[in-house]
């Protein structure tokens, strides 16, 4: 052992080069955390031979640490605990046992950060960070919801006679303030959950005072997953650009629906997507000199549509946006979209906003309630066409837990279409989410208002590193006859609100502007999922 030493110590004071390996403490390397606590704690003291043994025996997998050419230069030392047994008030002792770790508990669901030191020869290395990512991997390893930490504060020592514990945290949270554990720790996605009184009674540095601290594993999933039914990773969707053409019956018009769906369904996929006002072939059935009129007329069939469309949903298993029909009720005409389970439910979205040419022509009126759809794989939310252009409605269906977006629309020509277009992308930008937009093609030579047609159906995500590198999933052909199959990954919507380069959600400055439904409108519907709530 003393010649290892030797070697080791005549290879720093030679220049080698360093030579890094991760891995897991061992007896053997004693000595050499000994060494790093007398120099990082002078006055608290290391941990003693059979607090290290009681540590490794409980839980070795969660004792890290890196060497240099054999020598242990940093450590992590780590257990899981059921959190609920300590709560957010307890001392550095009791929730370590008094450093033996006989709080481990290898059933529990939360990873408690018991200590992290790097010797001070290898400052500046991010030693540190190396250690706090192996930690996060084991945290995903073994499906712990978070990792939690008691942090001290030395750096308020210096400042504890002008301010308080929480003015000195916030200062160090907008970096006025460098705090050396504190400012580590929010720079690696931490965050202040409260701040602890007599947590290390011996710590004059912090004045005994320590910052709980948490980092949320966003791949946490629930110990005891249902056998069926569970979250998908992996949404299937499919969007139908829809051809234009002279359709004079309901049954002609759902056999050409019915195609769509058994080819969408054939591929397992979990939605099918129609455009706004896919029977509109249907008003060639009346009175064109009466745009108005004709409408109404179109009015008629909704009900045995919808009825219809619900009953493939079930039959080939697939949810369904049926695109937007219009409803005549008590002398009101709206524009409605309609959402077919394939588990035999229905619900409707109305739309909200009505374009000057819809209400001169057609009399629509706009609807005032905004509903986010709970599915068997997720919450999805609709906006019809115009309504996409209006920010605020994405963002109170974001904020409700919408993931993702359906935009069934008409438009004329490509100027319009454009407007959807890049109104949808943003969407899917600003709310973190994606956005599936599909119209229809062709023309309607004798129905008027419907008579042309432009489109071209596409799927929208996010822009981040993680997604296509021009956030378009996939796009169909310009004004082509076609579906377009895509897959979502649904891990990638958390990831990105949580570890994204930029996070949108996080960063909105609640204290300046919020976006509010109005208190004589019908209020939006759902909730906010827990993901998006501090879960220790």
């Amino acid at each position: 052992m003393a010649d290892d030493q030797d070697r080791r110590d005549q290879q720093q004071e030679d220049g080698d080069e360093h030579h890094l390996r991760l891995r897991t403490l061992r007896y053997e390397d004693f000595a050499d955390i000994e060494e790093i606590m007398e120099a990082v704690y002078p006055t608290m003291g290391p941990w003693t031979r059979k607090q290290f043994a009681a540590q490794l025996n409980r839980f070795p997998e969660g004792q890290i640490c890196i060497e240099d050419n054999g020598k242990v230069v940093a450590a992590a030392l780590t257990i899981m605990v059921d959190y609920q047994r300590f709560g957010d008030k307890h001392t550095y002792d009791q929730i370590t046992g008094d450093g033996y770790f006989t709080t481990h508990d290898p059933n529990g669901d939360v990873l408690y950060g018991a200590d992290v030191f790097v010797h001070p020869k290898y400052s500046g290395m991010r030693l540190g960070r190396r250690l706090y990512d192996a930690r996060k991997e084991l945290c995903r390893t073994l499906n712990c919801r978070s990792i939690v930490a008691g942090g001290r504060i030395p750096g308020y020592r210096e400042h504890a006679a002008e301010m308080t514990p929480d003015q000195y945290i916030e200062l160090v949270k907008r970096q006025e303030i460098y705090d050396p554990i504190l400012s580590f720790q929010l720079a690696n996605d931490f965050h202040v959950r409260r701040v602890i009184t007599g947590y290390l009674p011996e710590d004059r540095e912090s004045k005994a005072y320590a910052t709980l601290v948490q980092w949320n594993n966003i791949f946490y999933e629930e110990k005891h997953q249902p056998l069926f039914g569970g979250a998908k990773a992996s949404v299937r969707v499919g969007t139908v650009q829809w051809q234009m053409r002279r359709t004079e019956t309901v049954e002609e018009l759902m056999q050409q629906v019915e195609f769509f769906v058994d080819a969408l369904a054939g591929y397992n996929a979990d939605f099918a997507v129609f455009p706004e006002f896919f029977n509109a072939p249907l008003m060639g059935n009346f009175n064109q000199e009466y745009p108005a009129e004709a409408i109404r007329g179109l009015a008629q069939y909704t009900d045995e549509i919808r009825e219809a469309m619900q009953s493939l949903a079930v039959s080939y298993n697939i949810n369904i946006i049926a695109g937007s029909m219009p409803v005549y009720d008590g002398q009101q005409l709206r524009n409605v979209s309609f959402l077919c389970r394939r588990d035999g439910t229905t619900e409707n979205q109305h739309k909200l906003h009505i374009t000057p040419d819809e209400r001169s022509y057609w009399g629509l009126t706009g609807g005032d309630s905004l509903q986010v759809f709970d599915t068997d794989v997720g919450k999805v939310g609709i906006l019809i066409c115009y309504d996409v252009q209006f920010p605020e409605l994405s963002r109170v269906l974001m904020e409700q837990g919408m993931k993702i977006l359906f935009v069934p629309y008409w438009t004329d020509t490509k100027n319009g279409y454009q407007r959807v277009r890049r109104c949808a992308q943003a969407r899917a930008i600003e709310s973190e989410c994606y956005v599936a937009i599909t119209g229809s093609v062709g023309n309607l030579p004798k129905i008027e208002n419907v008579d042309i047609q432009y489109s071209q159906s596409a799927v929208f995500s996010p822009s981040d590193f993680a997604f296509p590198h021009d956030a378009v999933v996939s796009e169909a052909t310009p004004n082509t006859e076609m579906t377009l199959i895509v897959d979502l990954d649904m891990e990638k919507l958390r990831e990105l609100r949580y570890e994204g380069s930029v996070r949108n959600y996080q960063d909105r400055r609640l204290d300046l502007f919020q976006v509010h439904w109005s208190a004589g409108a019908a209020r939006p519907q759902g909730r906010q999922e827990p993901e998006d709530q501090d879960t220790a």
